[in-house]
């Protein structure tokens, strides 16, 4: 599929399923093509040739990417796209598969992107402030600020 392909296609899968913004798209594919980079770079073959990414390691990619691009905010922006949970990234992926925009192996199903992660532990905990202990007085924690 050529580059200037893509945003046609994506045009024609969000009048048929409007769940998901064109961004989401967007995003993925760009967090693919960011998987694939870091995915050669842990290579130990350094073959140069390209292998088909699963689905974990897929959403791993996208998880890493997602908070690259956009920090504590990365649940804000997914959600605003549409996407809310692990399997709805495999449903854009799905969706890019049967009009051709990416390709699967016999043995990919949706199901590769099930209960993977909940996005409030990957986009939000890691930056909550630290507990402190339940011992700890308010005024000590006033102090040592």
């Amino acid at each position: 599929m050529q580059d200037s392909e893509f945003p046609r296609i994506v045009a024609l899968i969000c009048k048929e399923d409007t769940r998901f913004d064109r961004k989401a798209y967007d995003f993925v594919r760009l967090g693919l093509d960011h998987t694939v980079k870091e995915i050669r770079k842990k290579d130990s073959t350094r073959s140069g040739k390209s292998r088909h990414v699963t689905g974990p390691e897929l959403l791993d990619g996208l998880r890493i990417y997602a908070l690259e691009q956009f920090g504590p905010l990365s649940k804000t922006v997914l959600n605003s796209w549409g996407v809310r949970s692990c399997q709805d990234f495999g449903d854009i992926v799905f969706n890019l598969i049967d009009y051709n925009a990416f390709s699967k192996t016999e043995n990919d199903r949706r199901e590769d992107f099930a209960n993977i992660y909940e996005f409030d532990d990957v986009f939000v905990k890691p930056f909550l402030p630290a507990r402190r202990s339940r011992g700890a007085s308010a005024a000590e924690a006033v102090g040592s600020a």
